[in-house]
């Protein structure tokens, strides 16, 4: 399943997976949109991401990440 920039969920549940000991707090969002566009499963328009779109995406990280450290 192909992920758009409003699977935020799932994008942060992938980079979490891809790199499970970087706190996402500390990833600017110029470097979350190269993350995000890397992944395999996603396929969107690089353009029509926006601050909401990401920081929506690094909360969803975090909170994966937040379980981990339980």
């Amino acid at each position: 399943m192909k992920m758009t920039w409003n699977d935020a969920e799932d994008i942060g549940i992938e980079l979490f997976d891809a790199d499970p000991e970087t706190d996402p707090l500390t990833v600017r969002f110029t470097d979350l949109h190269k993350r995000v566009l890397a992944l395999a499963d996603f396929d969107d328009d690089p353009l029509t991401s926006n601050e909401a779109k990401l920081e929506a995406i690094q909360m969803a990280w975090y909170e994966e990440y937040k379980d981990s450290k339980k």
